[in-house]
C-alpha cells in the first residue's frame, strides 16, 4: 500500500503515535531511575509495580468504554488529560526542593488516562482497516513503533541527565498537540456499538469480558502470545543479568565490550534490523500462505531467542539476535492482522485491552526467569525457553487457523 491509499485515521494514528513515543520512549524508561534517586530503591520498585497493576485493570475498564462510548471522544478527554499530567511533572521539577509528591501523583494519573484511552486507539485500527490491508498497515505500524522508540531512547541519553525540565515540557509540548489532531482529523464512523446489557455497570463490564474469555481461540492466541513475547523480553532480564554477569569482555579499537554494552548493542540491533528490514520483509512474505509464514517466523524466532539465551560469544549472540528478530519481522504482522480478524466489531475495544494480558503476562513471566536462572545453568534455560516457545506457537497456531469459528461480523468489510 502507498500511504495516499492508507485511510485517514491510519495517517492519523500512525503521525501522533510516532511523536507522543519518541519523546516518551525518552522520558519512561528512566522512571525507576529517577524515583530510585528522588526516594529510594525499595520505594521506587513498589510504586512502579503498584502502577503496572493499576495500568492493567484501569486499561480493561478503558475497553469496555471504548465500546460503549464514541471512541473519538474518548481518544480526546484521555489525551488531554495525559497532556495536563505531563505538564504537571514539569512544573514539579522547577522548584530546587522538587515536589516529588506531585509528580508521582501526576505519574499515577498519568497511566490512568492513557491506560483509559489505548484500547480505544487499538480500535480504532480495526474500524479503519479490512482483513485484506492489516498486514500491511500492521508492519507499517511495528516499524514506526522502532523507529520512534530507537529516536527516544537517543533523546533520552542526550537530554535526561542535564535537560529533565526542558524533556517534560517537550513532551507537554507535543502531548498537548495530540487531543487537537484527533479532535480535527480523527473520524469516528464506528457501525456497531456495544449495548448495555444490565443496570449494574460492574456486572455488565464483568459479562461483557466474560464473552472474550469464552472465546476460546482467541484465549489461545493471547496465552500463547504471552509465551512468545516472553522470549523476547527476557533480553533485557535474565539475559541481560548473566551477560552482566558472565560475558567475557572483549575490545574494538581499544574499546571495551563487556556485558552491559553487549546487551546494549543487541538492543541496538535489533532496532536497526526493524527499521531495515521491515517493508523487505513483508513484501517477501506477501506472496507465501499465511500459515506457513507464521510457522517459518516463529520458528527463526525460536531457534534465535533459545540461543542467545545461553550463548556467550559475541559472535553467536549477534548471529542468533539478527535470526530471532528477522523471525519476529515474518511473524508479527501475520499474527496481529489475523488475531485483530477474530474479533467481533462491537467489542473491539475490550478484545483489545484483553488482549494486552499478552505484554503483561510476558513481563511477569520474563523477570519470573530472573528467579529461576538463579538455580538453572544457562544450557538448561535454553531448554527452559524452547519448551515455553514450543507451547506458545502451538497455542497461537491452532488459535488461529485450526477450527476458527465462522464470524460474520468480524470477517465482513468494514465501513471506513
Amino acid at each position: 500500500m502507498k500511504w495516499k491509499d492508507y485511510p485517514q485515521n491510519i495517517k492519523v494514528r500512525l503521525i501522533t503515535s510516532f511523536f507522543n513515543r519518541a519523546v516518551a520512549s525518552a522520558v519512561m524508561p528512566f522512571m525507576a531511575l529517577f524515583f530510585a534517586q528522588e526516594m529510594s530503591k525499595v520505594w521506587a520498585g513498589s510504586f512502579l509495580i503498584i502502577t503496572v497493576f493499576i495500568g492493567f485493570f484501569v486499561n480493561m475498564i478503558g475497553g469496555y468504554i471504548s465500546d460503549r462510548f464514541p471512541r473519538k471522544k474518548v481518544l480526546v478527554m484521555t489525551s488531554f488529560l495525559s497532556a495536563c499530567m505531563f505538564l504537571l511533572m514539569a512544573v514539579s521539577l522547577l522548584p530546587t526542593d522538587r515536589w516529588i509528591g506531585l509528580f508521582a501523583l501526576a505519574y499515577v494519573f498519568f497511566i490512568i488516562a492513557s491506560s483509559l484511552g489505548r484500547p480505544a486507539m487499538h480500535a480504532i485500527i480495526i474500524d479503519s482497516t479490512t482483513p485484506e490491508n492489516r498486514k500491511a498497515i500492521y508492519a507499517i505500524d511495528y516499524w514506526m513503533v522502532n523507529l520512534s522508540m530507537a529516536i527516544g531512547a537517543a533523546l533520552g541519553g542526550l537530554l535526561y541527565l542535564n535537560h529533565q525540565i526542558e524533556l517534560f515540557m517537550l513532551l507537554t509540548v507535543t502531548s498537548a498537540s495530540l487531543p487537537i489532531a484527533y479532535h480535527i482529523w480523527l473520524k469516528d464512523e464506528r457501525v456497531v456499538s456495544l449495548k448495555k446489557q444490565h443496570h449494574n455497570v460492574l456486572i455488565d463490564l464483568l459479562q461483557n469480558y466474560r464473552v472474550a474469555f469464552q472465546d476460546r481461540p482467541f484465549v489461545k492466541v493471547v496465552i500463547g502470545s504471552i509465551f512468545i513475547f516472553s522470549a523476547e523480553f527476557s533480553l533485557n532480564s535474565y539475559i541481560g543479568v548473566r551477560l552482566a554477569e558472565s560475558f567475557q569482555t572483549f575490545t574494538i579499537a581499544d574499546f571495551d565490550v563487556a556485558g552491559v554494552r553487549m546487551l546494549s548493542l543487541l538492543n541496538i540491533q535489533n532496532m536497526l534490523l526493524v527499521v531495515c528490514f521491515t517493508f523487505v520483509v513483508n513484501r517477501f512474505t506477501d506472496r507465501f500462505s499465511k500459515k506457513h509464514v507464521l510457522l517459518t517466523g516463529l520458528l527463526l524466532y525460536s531457534i534465535g531467542y533459545v540461543t542467545i539465551t545461553s550463548a556467550n560469544s559475541w559472535y553467536l549472540l549477534i548471529l542468533f539476535n539478527f535470526i530471532g528478530t528477522i523471525g519476529e519481522l515474518v511473524y508479527s504482522p501475520v499474527r496481529n492482522a489475523e488475531m485483530a480478524n477474530m474479533i467481533p466489531e462491537d467489542k473491539r475495544g475490550s478484545y483489545s485491552a484483553f488482549s494486552n494480558i499478552s505484554f503483561s503476562g510476558a513481563d511477569l513471566l520474563a523477570r519470573s526467569t530472573i528467579i529461576i536462572g538463579a538455580f538453572l545453568i544457562p544450557t538448561m534455560m535454553s531448554v527452559y525457553m524452547g519448551v515455553l516457545l514450543m507451547i506458545g506457537t502451538l497455542l497461537v497456531y491452532t488459535g488461529l487457523f485450526v477450527r476458527k469459528p465462522k464470524r460474520k461480523l468480524a470477517n465482513r468489510p468494514e465501513i471506513i
